[in-house]
């Protein structure tokens, strides 16, 4: 089988941007949106005596979420192929009106949720086309509480285009207009973009080419301080200023709510990494070793071990990769293989090596037509298989609740990553377990330690940099020389001192910092990775893994984050055990790693 490196999207619109079946969505969804708008006016639930307008409503809404959800995928796939052109632009911000006229109605509809006492609003929930999405209506019912008067909410999600969105969009046009220059083993200059600076400053076998990309990497994005500056303290006064208005009195608060998760989870999650990231320290001290460094770079944590005795790492085709995925994803999963062979079969995988996209990789549903898209970057190494792996996870989750009402497949953040990083876990062990000698085998227990060291120490930084960021913009501007600070000191807390160079301007050359629509996009992918460490334990217990891991992720939008554990894994997350469990896996790693590759050190 030969699978496209390109993705097809005339499935979704065909035609591209300009395609007239798209522009009949984009005409068709400003109708719908106006006539919820209309009914959920007229509603009156006290001649609503059977509830059947209240269930049409609740139908309604779900049917126009699930076309703003496919047409937002369409634009951004689009733009995401080809970042650097201007015409997509323009659909964006077509999109993004409509999401806001949509928002308006919506929350008129979750305040009339408000207007039914207790008992009633039991009773409705019992009926059919209501209850299988009862969890979401009483979040709506719950966070209408939060709402101001309609006409400040509505000026609110107006003055969202031109603020936590417009910050965002102007973020891309920064990193998009960026690009540097390194210097090759051979003397020769070549040309990066950003988003091919970051796959090289991850991936360059060369120790001495790789700390001139990290030095390159580091001026490019100060000579953008300035305006990543602007750009993130904007959006983050802006999120501050929506997050006071509706009641929140913690910038955690709201990120912790849209993830279904306590106070008390996250607090034992970063516990448990601060007490056992010292187990990290033998590991680099190997790493350092085998690389041939004294110090250690922020560019070094992840570098590929290249050169190993006899062993010559090999590059995988996307074909062998495809079939290395399709094939383990099998032995846990037939439905997982299944899913798998179909996006490979069916292009809805962009994963061509090129300038012009988007640096790293997602996926996203296509709920109108109950496919997904997933774009990456594949250069053939061990750590881009692992990363179509994830991405797929991510498909699959969605794939399994395709017969579900849309209002179920509003999974959180933190959950979302849980399917991903099992489906990754399970290609990265493959890997390890196929080694064909001890040299092999530390290359790949080498590159499993990815995930852990971007979880536990990577991704903890953030967490750190952010919520001190955010501490400080409640007083006032933060100038991009305290964001470097805040940033550097963040990485020596993370890294727990074992970086001997750190990446100051990592606050600015992180998108993750500057979405607009999840705040705190860091400390889900740490319990994503924790969960699924979990749950590949678990599913060694199983006699039928498959059916109960499709029964949990069922269940991801349909109760708190605690409850699902609870619930499938019969574990308490806010308890230090469950998350000790993932760290202990970890450990057994590093141990392995440091035994085979003791023969190693010259």
């Amino acid at each position: 089988m030969s699978y496209s490196l390109n993705w097809d999207l005339d499935p979704i619109y065909p035609g591209g941007i300009e395609s007239p079946e798209f522009a009949a969505k984009l005409a068709l969804l400003d109708q719908q949106i106006k006539q919820f708008a209309s009914d959920v006016t007229a509603y009156d639930r006290f001649t609503d005596t059977d509830f059947s307008k209240l269930v049409a409503l609740v139908n309604d809404a779900q049917v126009i979420r699930s076309g703003l959800g496919t047409v937002a995928l369409f634009v951004n796939a689009l733009y995401s192929a080809d970042y650097t052109n201007p015409v997509y632009r323009p659909y964006q911000t077509k999109v993004s009106h409509l999401e806001v006229a949509y928002q308006a109605p919506l929350d008129a509809f979750a305040k009339l949720l408000t207007s039914f006492d207790d008992e009633t609003f039991a009773k409705v929930s019992t009926l059919p086309g209501i209850a299988e999405v009862a969890f979401h209506l009483n979040e709506l019912r719950d966070n209408a509480a939060r709402l101001l008067d309609d006409r400040a909410e509505e000026l609110l999600n107006k003055l969202r285009l031109d603020s936590l969105q417009a910050w965002s969009e102007h973020y891309d046009t920064i990193s998009s207009g960026l690009s540097m220059t390194y210097t090759d083993e051979n003397g020769d200059e070549q040309g990066l973009s950003a988003g091919q600076a970051l796959n090289q400053l991850d991936g360059y076998p060369d120790n001495k080419v790789r700390a001139n990309i990290m030095a390159n990497y580091e001026k490019m994005w100060g000579s953008a301080e300035n305006l990543a500056a602007d750009t993130i303290n904007h959006l983050a006064g802006a999120r501050l200023t929506e997050q006071a208005a509706h009641g929140y009195e913690n910038h955690l608060d709201q990120p912790l709510e849209l993830n279904r998760m306590s106070r008390e989870t996250l607090d034992a999650m970063w516990q448990m990494v601060d007490d056992n990231k010292h187990m990290f320290k033998a590991y680099f001290d190997r790493k350092k070793e085998l690389l041939g460094l004294t110090e250690l770079g922020w560019q070094d944590q992840v570098a590929p071990i290249t050169d190993l005795g006899d062993y010559k790492p090999s590059t995988l085709s996307y074909d062998e990769a495809a079939a290395f995925i399709i094939k383990n994803f099998g032995k846990y999963s037939p439905k997982m293989a299944a899913f798998a062979q179909h996006a490979f079969e069916n292009q809805w995988i962009e994963a061509e090596d090129r300038p012009g996209k988007t640096p790293g990789a997602w996926m996203e549903s296509v709920p109108d037509i109950h496919e997904s898209r997933i774009i990456t970057t594949f250069t053939g190494s061990v750590n881009d298989a692992a990363t179509i792996a994830h991405e797929i996870g991510h498909g699959f989750h969605s794939s399994v609740l395709t017969d579900l009402p849309v209002w179920r497949d509003g999974y959180a953040m933190n959950v979302a990553e849980t399917a991903s990083t099992f489906a990754e876990m399970l290609i990265a062990d493959a890997n390890v377990q196929a080694a064909q000698s001890d040299a092999e085998k530390v290359v790949l227990l080498d590159a499993k330690m990815t995930n852990p060291i971007a979880m536990f120490l990577n991704i903890h930084a953030r967490f750190i940099f952010e919520d001190n960021f955010y501490t400080e913009r409640k007083q006032g501007f933060v100038p991009a020389a305290r964001l470097n600070e805040l940033m550097d000191e963040a990485q020596k807390v993370a890294f727990d001192g074992l970086l001997d160079h750190r990446h100051p301007h990592f606050w600015s050359s992180k998108l993750h910092f500057f979405i607009d629509d999840v705040p705190f996009y860091n400390f889900p992918y740490t319990f994503g990775y924790l969960f699924s460490q979990g749950i590949y334990a678990w599913a060694h217990t199983q006699d039928n893994f498959e059916e109960a891991y499709i029964a949990l992720l069922r269940d991801t939008a349909n109760m708190s984050t605690e409850e699902l554990a609870q619930k499938h894994l019969g574990v308490d997350l806010t308890k230090p055990d469950f998350w000790q469990a993932g760290a202990d896996l970890v450990k057994k790693d590093i141990d392995e790693f440091l035994a085979l590759s003791e023969q190693f050190v010259k």
